[in-house]
């Protein structure tokens, strides 16, 4: 799937046309502007395009010759002239004025090369802005001016915008307004809105409170952690749309050390245990190397005498073939571990079988925390719909293309995918309240976390990685862990091992067998001895 538009035939003359006004008119290049309009990094669109390419609505240059989605060019000329009625003199032409005067700093947000002159430029972007202001009018004071939205929207675009969220292309629409490579910079909508309250001053609200409305009515519509707040919505912190969810649904890095208060007690406790189970482990792995080497000599002897038996001699070779087999290195067990593309960390499933707890908290990601003390994982409430996936990935797009530090949210991604394996584990998190269901079923909540694989690079974030530790700090802990672990390993994960046990049974059985039929008289002491000596009696 193309995620670009194809590229254009090199204008030199308008290119050089370019240059001079850049430096004739001292025209600034915004150097100090960072980038914040990024490609989705390759690893992360190849899992899964439809996720990264808009599927309906292109908003910015990125996408805005992909024939696929250009019947939406129509409603977005719709939604401009119905705000052209707003602007002064109904002069739209006034607005692209602005937004080209403006071509630098908006080029200067996005990372790729623009090759669109700034009058495109300006007319693509007025156009844009004036169908994403119409949109996030909609999620606006969702509940006291629905009604009114829906008056303000043609009936020819109610299938597509509506406030009542029940068309699929209005979920269609807000899954491409989130997107990384749809973001267009914020300054302009509220530019936008500053040129459509210069009419009708006294009538309208200040143009930073109707869009902070805005932006409060899209991340009530798409936030997935429940309980986080009211989120900022100043403009001036937030360069467009999805770093403002970014901003609010993502802690910054401020690594604060949980359990340092817990004293030096614990830490000695914590040691002697670390000790016992060290101990623990070595005397399994020495017992396990004994058990080995006795189960591979009572085999050689086992199949030495069954090949010397005449009735049994046939069963000589097919036996050592599949002992052999079952020897063999290398061969993998799907079962015995984890994806790679998964940390390794117990699912929910597993964890409650050794008592673990689970705990929603109020909050966003900072509550992430597991209690040893009281096998309890806090986990943030977390709302699951037919957007949420869209909006996760993008979002752990955009922090591992800005750099903004540690990937909290990537790790946290990483760690739902880890604990997460099956409908049951789904189930368990609903039942508890940490996941909150608004698909069909728990298979696709499933279906949703194991399809978010590692696809990034990774950095430590101490706070999460904390608890992951824990985890499986306390998993391997469990005497029931590793029983389990040692029956399934030594005694059934093996064919070698468990035919070596079978054999050795059978062996002593016969032998049984054999001593009670010689002492009871059943068979000669000598297989060299006449029959008839049984007779002479």
């Amino acid at each position: 799937m193309a995620t670009s538009c194809p590229t254009l035939p090199f204008d030199e003359a308008r290119w050089i046309v370019r240059i001079r006004r850049i430096f004739d008119e001292e025209i600034e290049v915004s150097e100090d502007q960072p980038i914040c309009v990024f490609d989705v990094p390759k690893p992360l669109l190849i899992t899964k395009p439809e996720a990264y390419v808009p599927q309906l609505l292109a908003l910015g240059p990125y996408h805005h010759c992909r024939e696929e989605i250009c019947d939406m060019e129509r409603y977005k000329l719709s939604a401009a002239k119905r705000a052209q009625s707003h602007l002064p003199d109904m002069d739209f032409q006034k607005l692209v004025d602005v937004f080209t005067k403006l071509e630098h700093l908006v080029r200067a947000h996005y990372h790729r090369h623009l090759n669109l002159s700034n009058e495109a430029l300006g007319w693509m972007m007025a156009i844009d802005v004036s169908f994403l202001l119409e949109f996030l009018e909609t999620l606006k004071n969702r509940n006291g001016n629905q009604q009114r939205a829906l008056q303000r929207i043609p009936s020819r675009m109610s299938h597509l915008v509506d406030p009542s969220r029940r068309t699929s292309s209005h979920s269609m629409l807000l899954r491409d307004v989130v997107m990384l490579e749809n973001q267009v910079p914020l300054f302009l909508l509220l530019k936008a809105i500053e040129a459509r309250c210069s009419t009708a001053a006294a009538q309208l609200p200040p143009p930073q409170s109707v869009l902070s409305s805005m932006l409060a009515g899209l991340f009530q519509e798409v936030s997935t952690f429940r309980g986080i707040g009211r989120p900022c919505t100043d403009v001036d912190r937030h360069v467009h749309l999805l770093d403002f969810l970014y901003s609010n649904m993502v802690p910054r890095c401020t690594e604060e050390s949980h359990g340092a208060e817990e004293g030096g007690d614990a830490s000695c406790h914590d040691h002697g245990k670390s000790a016992l189970n060290s101990a623990m482990d070595l005397l399994v792995s020495r017992g396990s190397k004994i058990v080995s080497v006795m189960a591979d000599f009572v085999l050689r002897v086992l199949l030495k005498f069954v090949a010397s038996l005449p009735c049994l001699s046939v069963l000589g070779d097919p036996i050592e073939q599949l002992t052999q087999h079952a020897a063999a290195p290398g061969v993998p067990d799907k079962d015995a571990s984890p994806l790679l593309e998964e940390i390794a960390v117990p699912s929910v499933a597993e964890l409650a079988y050794t008592g673990v707890r689970f705990c929603p908290t109020v909050g966003g990601l900072s509550t992430v925390d597991f209690c040893p003390a009281t096998a309890t994982l806090h986990l943030p409430v977390i709302g699951v719909d037919v957007n949420s996936e869209v909006v996760l990935r993008n979002l752990v797009a955009y922090e591992a293309a800005a750099g903004l530090g540690p990937l909290v949210l990537a790790r946290y991604v990483e760690l739902m995918n880890g604990i997460v394996d099956t409908a049951e584990d789904a189930r368990v998190l609903r039942e508890c309240g940490v996941v909150l269901n608004h698909l069909k079923s728990d298979g696709e909540v499933a279906e949703l976390w194991n399809g978010m694989t590692r696809s990034v690079r990774l950095t430590k974030v101490p706070a999460l990685d904390r608890v992951i530790d824990d985890l499986n700090r306390h998993y391997g802990s469990c005497w029931k862990v590793r029983v389990r672990t040692f029956v399934k390993a030594r005694v059934f994960g093996s064919c070698r091992e468990l035919l070596a046990c079978v054999a050795l049974l059978l062996l002593f059985l016969f032998v049984g067998l054999q001593s009670i039929c010689v002492l009871h008289g059943c068979v000669p002491v000598s297989y060299g001895m006449p029959s008839r000596r049984f007779g002479a009696s």
